[in-house]
């Protein structure tokens, strides 16, 4: 029998809250360049809910995976961080 492995926790930055129960957060993550190894920042999209929408755009937050809620939302919303 397979256990089961923990959830992917992000953290990153609220940019959307128009819609309901959902927000938009970029996480962002740096990297080095293949070529050229200076330190680059790449910034990724994920749809998380939260039910009370009560988040403003700019905040910090934390997000967890979990199981599909629809078309695009995969994510959660487990804390406020600032």
């Amino acid at each position: 029998m397979e256990s089961q492995g923990r959830r992917k926790v992000k953290e990153g930055t609220v940019i959307s809250n128009k819609m309901d129960k959902t927000v938009i957060v970029n996480v962002e993550r740096t990297l080095p360049h293949p070529r050229y190894k200076k330190v680059i920042t790449r910034g990724k999209k994920y749809y998380a809910h939260h039910e009370k929408g009560e988040l403003k755009v700019g905040q910090k937050v934390r997000i967890q995976e979990t199981r599909p809620l629809s078309k695009l939302k995969r994510w959660i919303v487990v804390e406020l961080i600032s």
